[in-house]
């Protein structure tokens, strides 16, 4: 009897635990399935059911402005269910733990060290959190993460330059700041020798080889970008999206003028990835999940980790560019996610340092960073704890 690969066993295990948080809750900011039925009866606005959910109205009509790959993901099951948005999510978020596990294994993990890190993806960053939830704005964090990973599964694999790019659309298309990470995903793919020390075997730059990979990654790139080019055309009548820059004009929090994406937020988002502190009660539990988020620095310590991937340097270094770019947007951005559990947007690059911890860890992991991912895990759990049982308990 052939063996169950253990990636598939990561990512049941991941389901599986996720399904306990999530109970099975329906979410109600169901915008991606208003936005699958509205794609299906042919038109790209949305039947508004309420205030309730964010929706930009536009020359009257009603829109979705987050990136619509959940939606396309969802189509065929609105067709027979209804709102299945969360369950979609949980099942990714299992996908998610599974491809970290995979992703493991070819950038040479032990099992045990592998085990840690993986724990760490599911526990101790926001995947837990937003797969349990499936809200609009978390089921696109997951399916982000989601294939980022097997992007980078493809990357380090076999290299096909199509279904890195094909894995990439879908994350860029899920969470926008991703489409940064494909200048460098195109960079390994043409060098592979970046990749030297995971599972490829030919990494000697050829002309014609370089020139196939390039238009085979051209030949998924250009169709999505044409796509994206009608979408805005249908939404807004121009071939740039206007989705972002409209609602900032529009949000309480934005401005009336200017870009949701400038320097003068920095200061902020700084605070808010790695200062913000949970709430202090002074009776038990004594504390709580912070309204506004709470900062990395006090969620997911383990990922200094990736500070210590030394090898391969080529790869790493690639990773930290990927990681950095698609960092930029997030750091810039005049809102942090706002009512949340840690720091949901650092979702957009964890998966790199992720990565990164891997290749730190590759024979062991060290004692204290058993003890950081142990941290990180039980806060998770708690902030996850919270937010299933006692905020948002149906």
């Amino acid at each position: 009897m052939k063996r169950i690969p253990r990636c598939v066993v990561a990512g049941v295990i991941g389901l599986a635990i996720t399904c306990v948080f999530w109970h099975g809750r329906v979410s109600p900011f169901d915008n991606y399935v208003l936005l699958a039925q509205a794609l299906l009866e042919g038109h790209a606005w949305i039947h508004f059911p309420g205030s309730f959910i964010d929706a930009l109205q536009y020359k009257g009509l009603y829109y979705v402005i987050e990136a619509p790959f959940p939606a396309l993901l969802l189509m065929p099951f609105v067709v027979v269910f209804q709102n299945v948005q969360a369950p979609i999510a949980v099942l990714l978020t299992g996908v998610a733990t599974g491809a970290g596990w995979e992703l493991g294994e070819r950038l040479g993990l032990r099992a045990a060290a592998n085990a840690w890190v993986c724990g760490f993806l599911l526990l101790g960053t926001d995947l837990l959190w937003c797969g349990m939830l499936g809200d609009v704005w978390f089921i696109a964090h997951v399916c982000a993460v989601c294939f980022t990973l097997l992007a980078l599964i493809e990357l380090v694999g076999k290299r096909r330059a199509w279904l890195v790019m094909l894995w990439a659309a879908c994350a860029f298309e899920s969470r926008f700041t991703l489409v940064l990470a494909v200048p460098v995903y195109l960079f390994v793919i043409l060098n592979p020798s970046t990749a030297l020390g995971a599972l490829n075997v030919n990494a000697t730059p050829d002309a014609a080889n370089q020139r196939t990979d390039l238009l085979s990654a051209l030949a998924v790139l250009v169709p999505v970008a044409v796509l994206w080019v009608l979408y805005n055309e249908v939404r807004w009548g121009t071939w740039n999206d206007i989705g972002y820059v409209t609602w900032y004009h529009q949000d309480p929090a934005g401005s009336l003028t200017g870009a949701p994406f400038q320097l003068r937020y920095l200061g902020y988002e700084l605070h808010s990835f790695f200062v913000e502190l949970p709430v202090w009660t002074g009776r038990p539990p004594w504390f709580l999940p912070s309204p506004d988020g709470t900062a990395l620095t006090w969620t997911s310590p383990a990922l200094v980790l990736a500070l210590f991937a030394r090898q391969p340097s080529r790869l790493v270094d690639a990773l930290w560019t990927a990681a950095v770019l698609v960092a930029i947007p997030d750091f810039l951005y005049y809102v942090n996610g706002f009512d949340q559990f840690g720091m949901r947007h650092a979702l957009d690059f964890e998966p790199f340092l992720v990565a990164l911890m891997m290749l730190a860890v590759r024979e062991r992991v060290p004692r204290w960073g058993m003890a950081l991912i142990a941290y990180s895990m039980l806060a998770g759990i708690w902030g996850c704890w919270f937010w299933s049982f006692v905020l948002r308990p149906t």
